[in-house]
């Protein structure tokens, strides 16, 4: 196996010390969770932090405490108490292509994000029962972490999911929430994430900045994912059936509100349907959660056909009206105790979509792997996670573009290791077969490291 650079190895070794060297410290265990709104769950489920923060700045522990920047001297539970949350994390990540790929030469980037998110509570406030007003600032940094998907590995999909922009701050998203008839009813009108938070959630694969880093480990490819401008609506017709549905605008652009495009030239919004799922099973150890969807899309506007014009002789061509449909489940499947706080256990994900490969260069996509929580005895807020994934080119992109195209396949393994409850670091290696998706591309040897942080 061949580095990129003699400074690769001196950071991956020292990335191995540092590893070793707090795996010999005894941290007292502290909650590591995913911010929820991340993924779109009810702002309800996502508030109730206020006693947690309390206990956790009595002792005023850096080792211990929820955030870095700790309870800033009981303001933050004061606000929390009034129905304002502020929450601040940023992301770091490093990555090498360690063997084959396009080149491996000066094969290494790094890349950046940050996530502020703001969470008004307009009930806690006394203003609107059951509303919510919530807004996502984010930044980034190296941009180049594209180019190194593009020049060292050549793979369709980004081996790296977050930071690969180069956007120093926007406003990523925004919305009003309401909740209605005792929360069995959530309406949103604001600028939308449609895929990860809305629709396809996924609780194994489905955050780039805690899960896997690999984007068909994240995202479904065969949906049209955008954020933009759209209203969605969530009715759970009993406590484990539900049904969603979202529209979107398609053409906002990351630096601005969405209102420009929102209401201003063609009607070109994408269709959200989707039927969830969420039975929660008995087990010796207690109920076992698990998530199952069903859903389809649909967008009006047109889309270049694949079409070989033989130079120029033959007129391309373009088609309207693009659908399709995926399947997406993950589900808890053991748990080590009866503590029905404690997450340690194993969930299973897999996903599966179709698009039509007249104008989709993938028309069938699968995935599926699971992950480990509290693996190795003492370090229960610790993940492990492995994924497989799978692009399958459409026969008509193969017939008339290239006659090389195949399949993309990814496999990624990771370990989310919590330092603190505030910062957690996490290998990755990830193995790329047939970059492009072209049978003649080498196989590539991906490594990545992540650190992220809560302030």
């Amino acid at each position: 196996m061949r580095f990129a650079s003699q400074g690769t190895v001196r950071i991956v070794v020292g990335c191995g010390l540092l590893v070793m060297l707090v795996s010999h410290v005894s941290w007292a265990d502290g909650p590591y969770v995913a911010d929820s709104q991340m993924h779109g769950l009810r702002i309800s489920q996502a508030s109730g932090e206020t006693s947690e923060a309390v206990t956790e700045d009595k002792v005023d522990d850096l080792w211990t405490r929820k955030r870095l920047t700790g309870d800033w001297g009981g303001a933050r539970t004061s606000l929390e108490d009034a129905g304002i949350t502020l929450k601040l994390y940023s992301q770091t990540q490093y990555m090498v292509n360690m063997h084959g790929g396009l080149e491996t030469k000066n094969g290494n980037d790094f890349g950046s994000s940050y996530d502020l998110t703001l969470l008004f509570d307009l009930e806690k406030m006394k203003l609107i029962p059951g509303g919510t007003l919530f807004f996502r600032i984010k930044g980034t940094s190296g941009g180049e972490v594209s180019d190194f998907d593009r020049e060292k590995i050549g793979g369709l999909f980004k081996t790296n999911t977050d930071g690969s922009t180069e956007e120093p701050i926007y406003v990523d998203k925004w919305w009003w929430q309401q909740r209605l008839f005792e929360d069995r009813v959530d309406l949103r009108l604001g600028r939308l994430c449609a895929v990860k938070d809305l629709i396809d959630r996924n609780m194994v694969a489905g955050d780039e900045d805690s899960q896997f880093m690999n984007a068909s480990l994240v995202y479904n490819p065969t949906i049209p994912h955008k954020t933009g401008m759209g209203v969605f609506v969530h009715v759970k017709f009993t406590d484990w059936i539900g049904f969603r549905t979202l529209v979107v605008d398609p053409e906002s652009v990351a630096r601005r509100v969405g209102l420009d495009t929102a209401f201003h030239g063609s009607d070109r919004a994408r269709a959200f349907a989707e039927l969830d799922l969420t039975p929660k099973f008995d087990s010796a150890n207690g109920k076992l959660p698990g998530n199952y969807r069903v859903g389809t899309w649909y967008q009006p506007h047109p889309k270049a056909v694949y079409r070989n014009t033989l130079g120029g002789l033959l007129a391309p061509r373009s088609r309207s009206g693009d659908m399709g449909f995926y399947i997406g489940i993950d589900q808890m499947i053991w748990k080590e105790t009866d503590d029905e706080g404690d997450k340690q256990g194993v969930s299973v994900f897999a996903r599966y979509g179709y698009a039509h490969g007249d104008v989709n260069r993938f028309d069938h996509f699968w995935s599926f792997g699971g992950q480990y929580t509290g693996l190795i005895p003492g370090r229960d807020k610790d993940t492990l996670g492995l994924g497989f994934a799978q692009g399958i080119m459409s026969g008509q992109y193969h017939d008339e573009i290239d006659d090389g195209a195949d399949r993309e396949t990814v496999y990624e393994l990771y370990y989310a290791y919590q330092v603190t409850p505030w910062c957690v670091i996490t290998p990755d290696l990830q193995f790329v077969t047939n970059p492009g998706g072209d049978n003649d591309g080498r196989d590539a040897f991906v490594g990545g490291l992540r650190l992220r942080v809560s302030f």
